[in-house]
């Protein structure tokens, strides 16, 4: 990413940000160390996204220092939902009603995508369904446990082995 933070001020910009900041300044196309120095900058180094736990995310929060003491980008994490109060301090809507939810909306879009990849799968046998085939057994088992898949002791979250295998 390319950032750095002011020595006296803490302000943090990327180096395009701080190059425009000193348009009247010639500054080399690679910094080095007594660049910034000249300018009064340490770099920030990208430190990685912590794990996050299920219905929360992690999101930038500015800029911390390092067991090491370098500058490292910090990061907070944060639960997705939280209980809602109305003015008079009754909860209309708590978290573990929004997490419901969010996770009815995340299952049926599986779902979805999983009818479809079930369809597709059955639409490569169907011309062995015309009338003037004979489909055997096999393919016929086969175009059975297509249209069962919903059926699935892991529907909608199924696993690649979970599927039926064309024979």
């Amino acid at each position: 990413m390319g950032e750095y933070r002011h020595t006296e001020t803490g302000e943090v910009k990327s180096q395009g940000e701080w190059r425009r900041h000193y348009s009247n300044t010639s500054l080399p196309r690679v910094w080095t160390q007594a660049t910034l120095q000249g300018l009064k900058l340490e770099a920030v180094l990208e430190a990685p996204k912590p794990t996050v736990g299920q219905y929360q995310t992690a999101t930038r929060n500015g800029v911390e220092r390092d067991a090491k003491g370098n500058w490292v980008t910090a990061w907070a994490v944060r639960d997705m939902f939280s209980d809602i109060t109305d003015e008079a301090g009754v909860v209309t809507s708590t978290k573990a009603e929004q997490e419901a939810a969010y996770q009815a909306q995340l299952d049926a879009g599986v779902a979805e995508a999983n009818r479809q990849k079930r369809n597709a799968l059955l639409a490569e046998t169907d011309y062995l369904a015309l009338t003037d085939n004979t489909m055997d057994d096999i393919t016929k088992a086969y175009r059975q446990a297509l249209r069962d898949i919903t059926n699935h002791a892991n529907w909608p979250h199924l696993e690649e082995s979970d599927w039926p295998v064309k024979a």
